[in-house]
């Protein structure tokens, strides 16, 4: 098993937060990963559409898989967050791809999109690589 499975398969098994919330990592590629969240209504919010929380979490899930990709252990020293429309359908996934990678931090784009492929949410991730 490659370097890039084997990051898959280590988030998949040891973000409980990401698992106990129907979250996984799809695929991870260098600079590039996608996350996939089931809807359930335990995702959702008062009004019925997916919390706030959930789909940064799941943005956040696919930074880890992008940021990460390069061998090197990164944490997110910071993120915005665009809400566009209310998550809504069966699943959302979230695309990021790295935008700049340095010695010492990157930038990682995050669209979260639902199953209709609308636009549901962006984030603009800062990591920090604390280790090699």
């Amino acid at each position: 098993m490659d370097f890039l499975e084997q990051l898959k398969d280590f988030i998949n098994t040891n973000d409980t937060f990401g698992k106990s919330n129907r979250m996984q990592l799809e695929t991870v590629k260098e600079g590039y990963a996608e996350a996939v969240m089931e809807i359930t209504e335990n995702s959702c919010n008062a009004v019925g559409t997916v919390q706030g929380g959930a789909i940064f979490t799941l943005a956040d899930m696919a930074f880890a898989g992008a940021a990460n990709s390069y061998g090197d252990k990164c944490v997110a020293m910071s993120a915005a967050a665009s809400f566009i429309r209310p998550g809504t359908g069966k699943q959302l996934r979230a695309i990021a791809r790295a935008v700049s990678k340095g010695r010492r931090s990157c930038v990682i784009e995050t669209e979260v999109r639902n199953d209709e492929d609308k636009l549901v949410a962006k984030f603009q991730f800062t990591g920090f690589f604390y280790e090699k």
